[in-house]
């Protein structure tokens, strides 16, 4: 027993792995019932989803390499400070669980026509003795998953994700590394402490979500003004339950089949972001047909119904009438695909998932986005108000600013000059002089003042002449 305990502490465990391998091999017959390979790929469902399987194993396998490895890959994020090893294709690495001799080999493949690029295709392949399949099946997987499970939860890093065209249409990310938490986000006091609650009962309410049969989600719509921190909160919001972001251009998708594909391949405990949902192509004013600017791709609302409008995404594919210009249209991604994944059938295919919508004009959505169960909370970010200017100061300044002579004049002024708080903060990023920063914004409050007086002003003029 002291010998084994000395042997498995002064002997690393991949050494042993490999030693082991090299017993079995040389003094051990064949296994007699032969080998079996398993193959994980990296997408299962048809490509509709990721297999959760193949990216515990790369992570795993990844504490696993040896120095006797004949071939790394090595990559290295902005801002991140180790470097990440990956396998190249063929690379093989030798396991070990409960006596059983386990081989890893890694494949990739990328097609053989470079003419017609297809998206790119890995797989793990792990060959074990056949009698041993149900050992492998019922624990060893299980083990990887759950091991996986701790190491991200002892190192959780955040991740942004988009789709990258290049790669198939694939999700592609970096890590995220947003400073903004709700300890410097400048909104109302109240309006923070009900974002918070309402995340918290969420995260907490799995049974709850199981007992009434819905699916375990929460959906967000962010609107007001641009400038107003719609995009801080978001990240906000993943810095404070450590969600990975997915954040989805619409424009980047060709139709509903390829959404469901994009959607079902986003992981549990992630926030999905489709910002400015009212202008996701180069229409201004969505509920009516428009003239499209970009002669390729636009966003098209037409009426169904008196009760309904609902929107197609097209393809503007130029025709051969020189004479005409004309463009033909086909169709893209429609609403109802959209709205299936938030609160339809689609819905149920993941867990512990926020859903976040930003727009600029709320009264420019379709009625349909707004209906009850599919945007939980409507969260108005408004202008700057004197507790986020008192935020701000803080936060660009480090003091607390109503010790200033010139807060009270400030103060006075922000509540009726209708600046965003992105305004107010490059005014306070113009000096690290309290003095120089807090006058500039002062300069700048009377100018916004006076401007929305000659607004008014203007208003009240017109209103006298049509009485």
């Amino acid at each position: 027993m002291l010998l084994q305990t000395a042997f498995n502490t002064l002997i690393p465990h991949e050494l042993r792995s490999y030693l082991f391998h090299l017993i079995r091999k040389w003094f051990f017959k064949p296994h007699p019932n032969g080998l079996l390979t398993l193959v994980f790929d990296d997408n299962s469902s048809g490509g509709y989803a990721r297999n959760e399987i193949y990216d515990a194993a790369e992570a795993y396998l990844a504490t696993k390499i040896s120095n006797k490895a004949d071939c790394l890959r090595v990559t290295k994020t902005p801002g991140n400070k180790n470097l990440i090893l990956s396998f190249e294709d063929n690379e093989k690495i030798y396991d070990e669980f409960k006596g059983v001799d386990l081989s890893w080999r890694f494949h990739r493949n990328t097609g053989s026509d470079p003419n017609k690029p297809t998206p790119e295709k890995r797989c793990f392949h792990l060959t074990l003795p056949k009698q041993d399949k149900d050992l492998i099946l019922g624990s060893y997987i299980p083990f990887i998953i759950e091991t996986v499970k701790r190491m991200r939860n002892n190192e959780r890093v955040l991740k942004i994700h988009t789709i990258d065209r290049y790669s198939g249409g694939k999700w592609t990310n970096v890590n995220l590394k947003h400073p903004a938490t709700f300890d410097t986000l400048a909104m109302e006091p109240s309006l923070k402490e009900a974002v918070i609650a309402d995340m918290e009962r969420f995260r907490c309410r799995k049974d709850f979500y199981k007992r009434v049969g819905r699916a375990w989600k929460r959906g967000y719509l962010l609107y007001g003004p641009p400038g107003t921190g719609k995009s801080s909160l978001i990240a906000s919001m993943a810095n404070y339950m450590k969600f990975d972001i997915y954040d989805l251009q619409l424009s980047s998708i060709s139709d509903d089949s390829e959404l469901r594909r994009v959607l079902l391949a986003t992981a549990n405990r992630s926030i999905l972001v489709i910002e400015d949902i009212d202008c996701g192509g180069d229409l201004p004013d969505r509920k009516t047909a428009q003239v499209c600017n970009n002669p390729k791709f636009c966003f098209r609302f037409h009426s169904v119904s008196p009760q309904e409008t609902t929107f197609d995404a097209v393809f503007l594919v130029q025709t051969s009438n020189a004479n005409h210009n004309a463009y033909t249209r086909k169709p893209k991604i429609t609403l109802s695909g959209l709205l299936n994944f938030i609160d339809g059938l689609w819905s149920s295919c993941g867990d512990e998932r926020i859903i976040v919508f930003t727009t600029n004009h709320k009264d420019r959505l379709d009625s349909a986005l707004l209906r009850p169960g599919r945007m939980d909370m409507h969260i108005h970010m408004s202008y700057c108000t004197s507790q986020g200017l008192k935020v701000l100061v803080q936060n660009y300044l480090g003091r607390d600013g109503g010790t200033h002579k010139l807060y009270g004049e400030i103060e006075r002024l922000i509540e009726d000059a209708q600046v965003t708080p992105a305004q107010v903060a490059e005014k306070l990023m113009t000096s690290d002089d309290a003095d120089v920063a807090l006058d500039e914004l002062l300069n700048f409050l009377m100018v916004k003042g006076g401007e929305a007086t000659e607004t008014t002003k203007t208003d009240s003029e017109i209103d006298e002449e049509c009485d």
